[in-house]
């Protein structure tokens, strides 16, 4: 680690230290931002017949939609589930890797998630050649499950590298739960009121975030409750998938 210094003699600008990497970051994302307002055009949509709609009426059309289509009520649900999981590991992953004898590198830990979610994406990417996103969303959530209750078993007997292979594996679906979710959201969601289904969407995503802060659980019941998620969400995926290839064979009918 760089030592804490001032940039020059007598400044009260310092860098290094373990603030280090985070001053890296706002460099990048600097960078990244000046390439997006030079280089990316916004895209501000269309509404049908040039109309412009209010904000109570884009609510009452995607409450109206979300309420005529179960469709839209099962991703909710599968939104709220595996993301919620997904959030609980993010506050949860940390403790069960703690060791007294030999403080765990964090950082090191943070890029192998980061390149176990990247990896993830690639796996999804290549698989779509092969499965439609129905199928990959329904495995990642069943495989989901498996990976949580594995997570817990190894926690209660503190094997750690156990736990940090079963965080890999966890990751990895979050890399391949996002593009194929992505893909149903285009196919299911309706396009003028998709903005406000995917906030809404959010409302039941927080509140198991929230519930699951505010009730102190241990890392036991928070990684067995998250494995519970998992399979609501893999119920309600298998049903979204069980609807579309019943829609498909009617319409070959």
């Amino acid at each position: 680690v760089l030592p804490l210094e001032p940039i020059h003699e007598g400044s009260r600008i310092h860098f290094g230290g373990a603030l280090a990497p985070f001053d890296i970051a706002i460099m990048v994302l600097l960078v990244g931002a000046v390439h997006i307002a030079v280089c990316w055009e916004e895209n501000y949509g269309g509404t049908e017949g040039g109309a412009t709609m209010g904000i109570t009426e884009v609510f009452r059309s995607a409450a109206d939609a979300i309420r005529s289509d179960r469709r839209l009520w099962m991703l909710g649900c599968i939104v709220a589930c595996f993301e919620g999981s997904m959030f609980a590991f993010v506050f949860n992953w940390t403790p069960a890797l703690e060791d007294k004898e030999t403080p765990p590198p964090l950082g090191l830990i943070f890029s192998a998630f980061m390149m176990a979610c990247m990896c993830g994406s690639c796996i999804s990417t290549i698989a779509g050649k092969h499965c439609d996103a129905h199928f990959k969303l329904t495995m990642v959530c069943l495989a989901g499950v498996a990976a949580f209750f594995a997570i817990v078993f190894a926690t209660a007997q503190h094997q750690i590298r156990s736990s940090f292979v079963g965080f890999l594996v966890f990751e990895c679906l979050v890399g391949a739960y996002f593009p194929s979710v992505g893909v149903l959201k285009s196919e299911v969601v309706p396009e003028n009121v998709r903005s406000t289904v995917y906030n809404i969407y959010r409302v039941p995503l927080n509140a198991v975030v929230v519930c699951l802060l505010l009730t102190n659980l241990s890392l036991l019941r928070c990684y067995g409750l998250c494995a519970s998620l998992l399979m609501v969400a893999f119920i309600a995926s298998s049903v979204l998938s069980q609807q579309r290839i019943a829609e498909v064979g009617t319409k070959t009918l």
